[in-house]
């Protein structure tokens, strides 16, 4: 895991968050840390191939469709689709500040592939429980 202290400022700093795999499905831990990153105040893109919405959003076919930078993207994803993400972060005009791989998720090739930037990678670890660890007074409080 990262040096909790970065962790923490990146996540304060952050305001707008990409999900990529994005659903509303009720019961998935992608619908409950979307939800959660919403109620917490961030605004939430979702990102999903075939979809059009996922709560209630506008739902984007792939990264390069965002209407805006990111500061973090959001993978829920399995560990082989994820260097193809890196790569799509790479072609981008901006750069995210984070590229999260959520719990059970590792790549060492995606974080290869990112290791040269001033992006930081995260393996293996739950957003929502990292933010509400590292800044356990901000939900609802971002903005």
């Amino acid at each position: 895991m990262q040096d909790h202290t970065e962790l923490r400022r990146l996540l304060e700093q952050a305001r707008r968050i990409a999900i990529v795999g994005a659903k509303d499905k009720p019961g998935q831990a992608v619908d409950r840390v979307g939800r959660y990153l919403l109620d917490a105040g961030y605004e939430v893109y979702p990102v999903h191939p075939v979809r059009a919405t996922v709560w209630g959003l506008t739902a984007y076919p792939n990264l390069a469709a965002l209407p805006c930078p990111v500061d973090i993207i959001n993978l829920f994803r399995a560990p082989e689709y994820c260097p193809d993400h890196a790569r799509e972060v790479l072609a981008l005009p901006w750069r995210p500040s984070l590229f999260w791989m959520q719990l059970g998720i590792r790549s060492p090739e995606a974080r290869a592939l990112l290791n040269s930037t001033d992006i930081t990678v995260v393996e293996d670890a739950c957003i929502m429980v990292e933010h509400a660890r590292l800044l356990p007074n901000a939900a609802k409080t971002q903005g």
